[in-house]
């Protein structure tokens, strides 16, 4: 929808078609970057989405088991929303921004964003595109942008690489109310327990009405990628044993949590074949530990608008965004997984809060409005 809108903005027609019959609560927290937000300021957007988001000013690392501050600070925000025009990071839950790109492409593009839309076949003709769809329906355009995650069947037509590589990792997310989560909070609204083979992350969502907590855990057992995998508070309990009360209490307060493996992607040598791309995780799905994932789908989008905008031949469209791309998100892939590895070390003594990539200024103060494509 990001990329739609993006590329309204720069005078196309668009269409969105989406696999799924409902935008409905899909997932949970999210974490919007600064550079995620300079897109949404650029759409004019940013001030409806920071009213239903939480401001992250300050991101404390803590010991898994004494709730020692290990790097950065805590913070003593209770959650509130603000007018999104300070450069900071900011978390909202997920199907609070459908709801806005929702509504804004609606407004901007009336009747753009179909539902119940499966791709299942592309065809590609002398002058044009077709995505060809489960319910027999199809959508014609001078270019195809497939933004449909992991397990993207666009990129199984185009290229036919394989299924997603299961890391070793499995996430356990669950939300608990305020109220609730209140007796747990002695490291402010947000904080991430790190330890050996796993971490936990959590913060607030909703103008801090609502905790998200997500525990990521290295594990040998392979687990289903999907968001509907219940997860038990015995079992996540077990497999935190000995960690921070706060946490332990947290998962005691979890009326129902899901748990799903989580799985990337091997590079491509390109992203685009004929009148067709790839956009986002469909193009390069990373481990969650910077919290980038999303932020890097948002980045693809403007700066593919961008590349139309200055190049409206599609494959030299095509070629500046891969160009301009591959590079960013091929080091955040990269860096992900490295900040993975430090903050699930055996000893978490050992975290290095200079050299973790989470800090690192030129990663996060990224600008894809003003990048140079």
């Amino acid at each position: 929808m990001t990329a739609a809108l993006a590329l309204q903005r720069a005078g196309f027609a668009v269409e969105v078609h989406e696999g799924a019959k409902v935008l409905g609560e899909v997932g949970a927290g999210l974490t919007l970057s600064r550079g995620a937000q300079a897109v949404f300021r650029a759409l004019g957007l940013q001030d409806r989405i920071a009213a239903l988001s939480t401001p992250s000013t300050a991101f404390p690392f803590v010991h898994y088991g004494t709730g020692r501050l290990l790097a950065g600070q805590l913070s003593d925000s209770a959650g509130l929303p603000d007018d999104g025009t300070a450069d900071i990071s900011r978390q909202c839950h997920r199907a609070d921004l459908h709801a806005v790109l929702a509504a804004a492409l609606e407004e901007r593009a009336p009747g753009s964003l179909h539902l119940g839309h499966r791709l299942v076949a592309i065809e590609e003709g002398a002058s044009a595109v077709s995505a060809v769809f489960a319910d027999g329906s199809r959508a014609v355009g001078d270019a195809l942008i497939a933004a449909d995650g992991v397990r993207s069947a666009a990129r199984a037509l185009l290229w036919n690489d394989g299924e997603p590589r299961f890391t070793g990792q499995t996430a356990y997310r669950f939300l608990v109310p305020r109220a609730g989560a209140a007796p747990f909070l002695e490291h402010g609204r947000g904080a991430v327990f790190v330890g050996p083979g796993a971490t936990f992350n959590r913060y607030t969502l909703r103008s801090g009405t609502l905790l998200n907590c997500v525990g990521i855990a290295a594990t040998g057992e392979w687990t289903g990628e999907g968001w509907s995998t219940p997860a038990t508070r015995a079992e996540m309990l077990a497999r935190f044993a000995g960690w921070h009360p706060d946490v332990l209490g947290l998962m005691g307060e979890a009326e129902a949590a899901i748990k799903w493996g989580l799985f990337d992607r091997a590079p491509l040598p390109r992203w685009s074949v004929g009148r067709a791309t790839l956009l986002g995780d469909a193009a390069h799905a990373m481990l969650p530990f910077l919290g980038m994932g999303a932020a890097m789908a948002i980045e693809d989008a403007v700066i593919l608008a961008r590349a139309f905008a200055g190049e409206p031949n599609v494959a030299a469209a095509f070629a500046r965004y891969e160009a301009a791309r591959t590079p960013r998100t091929a080091l955040l892939q990269a860096k992900s997984a490295e900040q993975g590895r430090l903050t699930q070390a055996r000893d978490p003594e050992d975290y290095d809060a200079a050299a973790a990539p989470a800090s690192d200024p030129a990663i996060l103060a990224y600008d894809p409005v003003t990048a140079p494509i």
